[in-house]
């Protein structure tokens, strides 16, 4: 319910964050202004006592964001990605958030695993170990198939976690519309929409049948890929809150002590994560939206492992060129065509000013070249872009969340293995290649020819289509003098000839 009944459950997250004394350092670490700060601790302490008291031994932060629950841990996992924001103290912090919370225990496991596949797992596996890695909605175990002698592992979720969701997802919602409802310069940014683009996400994230799907699909698009593993599914093991999936064996991507011992050069490893989200998300248009340490490993063979399917972004294909454009147009600087790629696009009202727009875009990408990331506040950087967004009225794109996000995430996981890491020059290869291969004469031909079989399809409907379309719009307006026969039968040949060609290019 997302009632005012939600205001409880806010309260209690500033009186937690207050109680645990993580509102101290939350506030330091976003280095908001001194009166904000005086303000939060005074409007905190009087609900002090109605917070969660959490565990006591971890540190401030991670003890209150533990203690609200998963909604919570999730944004703490997406924070560990971010040195250059959260501080590299806070970071390693918050990356025991990743894959090394609680377990729960064997037996609820075990009673899931029966539950789901109807099967013991004495029935199933000759090895079933304890829980290798506890995250926030499932834990994973590694595992032994009886009838295959197969290396497995098996992924369940927590028990109660779609309804521990559920509440704080409530919460969110009842927030969204009480900042939209008393700040309307805050409906641009559509806080509503963004928190049921993401309830969307978890919804699939809680359904592992769901999250199967998702895997097969990314391993069918990059099984050509090298350099690139994605682990295959076990359907006839996998069900709503179990799901089985082969053992790859690697090195967390967490753990830089052992890949420096394995001797590979991690500033390659970090351009690498760039390129191959940058090729998924515009090759595919499919891509693995949670690519924080925790779900990568690397193999012994240099491969690169993707584990954990339950957050992925889709993008269609008009968005991913423009988004293609848009990132070439910053690495070339072309500002300009960054500011037209907007409009063409619907993201910038038509009524604003392109070349006011290019100019403010370039006070926001001229501050990153040639600089690392340790000369660069990516954090004053997004304030800078946010206060250009909300100057030209931009509404927030739900669609482009995720990949935004994600492209936030791969930069931290990078930067972990190269701190002067630029993004732009990373991504400049990736980018430049699919430009290649999808803007231009090729492309533009492609294009004309999928329209044309489409219209082929149609081609018998098309009289009644027209016939159609003509008789609403007479319906629709007053009235006005009908298209002579002429006219109607220059419209039909044209199409006719439009398919024929349509067909002739699919034929070459």
């Amino acid at each position: 319910m997302r009632g005012p009944h939600n205001i409880w459950r806010l309260i209690r997250t500033g009186a937690t964050f207050e109680r645990t004394g993580a509102m101290k350092v939350a506030l330091e670490m976003l280095d908001l202004p001194p009166s904000i700060r005086i303000t939060a601790r005074i409007l905190g302490w009087p609900f002090k006592w109605l917070g969660l008291k959490g565990d006591v031994t971890q540190p401030p932060m991670l003890r209150a964001i533990t203690a609200l629950g998963p909604a919570y841990i999730k944004f703490g996992q997406l924070m560990s990605t971010r040195p250059d924001v959260v501080g590299t103290e806070m970071a390693l912090e918050l990356k025991v958030l990743q894959d090394s919370l609680p377990a729960f225990s064997m037996e609820l496991a075990k009673a899931e695993i029966l539950k789901e596949l109807g099967q013991t797992t004495d029935e199933l596996f000759t090895e079933f170990s304890e829980p290798v890695a506890a995250a926030s909605i499932a834990q994973v175990h590694h595992a032994r198939l009886r009838e295959t002698g197969q290396e497995v592992a098996v992924k369940v979720l927590r028990p109660n976690i779609e309804r521990a969701f559920r509440k704080d997802v409530d919460a969110f919602y009842f927030a969204a519309q009480t900042i939209e409802f008393l700040s309307p310069a805050s409906r641009r940014l559509r806080p509503t929409a963004v928190i049921e683009h993401f309830d969307s996400i978890v919804k699939g994230e809680l359904d592992l049948r769901i999250e199967a799907s998702a895997a097969s699909e990314f391993q069918a698009n990059t099984e050509k890929d090298e350099g690139f593993h994605v682990p295959k599914i076990l359907w006839d093991q996998s069900a709503r809150s179990v799901m089985v999936l082969e053992w790859a064996e690697g090195i967390p991507l967490g753990d830089i002590e052992k890949l420096q011992a394995t001797g590979y050069d991690l500033s390659t490893l970090g351009t690498r994560i760039i390129h191959m989200f940058l090729r998924h998300a515009l090759r595919d248009g499919f891509f693995h939206a949670d690519m924080h340490q925790g779900n990568l490993k690397f193999a012994l063979n240099g491969d690169l492992i993707a584990l954990d399917f339950g957050i992925m972004g889709r993008i269609d294909e008009y968005t991913r060129r423009a988004y293609a454009e848009i990132l070439m147009g910053f690495i070339r600087k072309d500002y300009r065509r960054v500011a037209e790629v907007h409009f063409e696009a619907g993201y910038v009202p038509a009524d604003q000013d392109v070349d006011e727009f290019a100019q403010a875009l370039r006070a926001v990408g001229e501050p990153i070249f040639g600089h690392g990331a340790s000369q660069v506040s990516m954090a004053r950087l997004l304030a800078h872009l946010f206060d250009v967004t909300e100057r030209f009225g931009m509404e927030t794109r739900t669609e482009l969340i995720l990949l935004q996000r994600t492209m936030v995430v791969v930069e931290g996981v990078a930067r972990t293995f190269d701190p002067d890491l630029n993004m732009w020059s990373a991504a400049k290869p990736e980018v430049e290649s699919y430009i290649k291969d999808n803007l231009g004469p090729r492309a533009m031909l492609r294009d004309l020819t999928k329209t044309a079989m489409v219209l082929s399809r149609f081609g018998p409907r098309l009289p009644d289509i027209i016939e159609n379309l003509l008789t609403q719009n007479a319906k629709d307006r007053a009235p006005k003098p009908v298209l002579k026969r002429i006219q109607l039968l220059k419209f039909l040949t044209g199409a006719t000839l439009f398919t024929a060609f349509g067909y002739l290019l699919s034929q070459l």
